[in-house]
């Protein structure tokens, strides 16, 4: 039977004058966490390799492993994308990067080679970890850029923080799930994906659409500008937010705490 090729499946080169110096190949396993990376990474591919990763978090809750038991990583650039990666989705709702590297010496223990990211030497481990996760605190709305998103979008905040024990960050995040869920219908004009989850005491909210376009925050708009108090608004009521950039588009995200609420 002939090869056939597998359709969720990236190969990542890199070239120096003309000639290939790398080659990694990414393949998403669609039916679990698993993203099984093989071959030679180096800096070329880092870019690319740090874009599928985090396409793959944004995609699904929960954390997600990377295989590299048949990845060979070339220099340090290429395998500090992990860590990078580890890094930006810290305050997104339910994620996380784990790795499968059978180099390491202990499960969850980061060896030299990845340093920062919890590593364990089995797949079986790694995915033991993700199920241990708990993913039942996570909820999720796709919503269209359309009049109404917003308000469905402040309903399933409400229905989570009442779920969580969190009634004190209704107020402040149904505010700041209304400004970031009406950029997209004003801006991007893209589908959403809004997710939610408790982090201990913490509550961390995102919004995925499909737009590059970041959001800039400079501060208090004069009196005499139009728009702006979107962000102002998302900025007084959580501890803090930002955006991440993810190859078709990008998460905005958010994390409050029920201590900037007391009085």
């Amino acid at each position: 039977m002939a090869d056939v090729e597998r359709p969720n499946a990236l190969t990542v080169t890199g070239a120096h004058n003309g000639a290939i110096m790398s080659s990694c190949l990414v393949e998403v396993d669609e039916s679990s966490a698993v993203v099984r990376l093989t071959g030679v990474l180096d800096a070329a591919g880092a870019e690319a390799v740090r874009g599928a990763l985090l396409a793959r978090l944004s995609d699904r809750p929960g954390p997600v492993v990377a295989d590299v038991t048949g990845l060979r990583v070339a220099d340090p650039a290429g395998r500090g994308v992990f860590a990078e990666v580890r890094r930006e989705v810290t305050d997104w709702p339910a994620a996380d990067l784990l790795l499968c590297d059978p180099t390491v010496d202990r499960p969850a223990q980061p060896d030299a080679a990845f340093a920062d990211v919890p590593a364990w030497p089995t797949l079986d481990g790694a995915l033991a970890a993700v199920a241990a996760t708990s993913l039942a605190a996570v909820l999720t709305a796709e919503l269209e850029p359309a009049v109404g998103a917003a308000r469905q979008a402040r309903e399933l905040v409400s229905t989570g923080c009442e779920r969580w024990g969190m009634a004190v960050l209704t107020d402040p995040a149904c505010i700041a799930v209304t400004e970031m869920v009406n950029n997209v219908v004003a801006h991007a004009r893209t589908p959403m994906t809004v997710r939610l989850a408790p982090q201990g005491n913490t509550l961390h909210l995102a919004v995925r659409d499909h737009s590059p376009r970041r959001p800039t925050f400079a501060g208090i708009s004069p009196p005499n500008r139009a728009g702006g108090r979107g962000l102002l608004l998302i900025d007084t009521v959580t501890r803090r937010w930002g955006s991440s950039a993810v190859p078709d588009g990008k998460v905005v995200w958010c994390v409050l705490h029920p201590e900037d609420e007391a009085v």
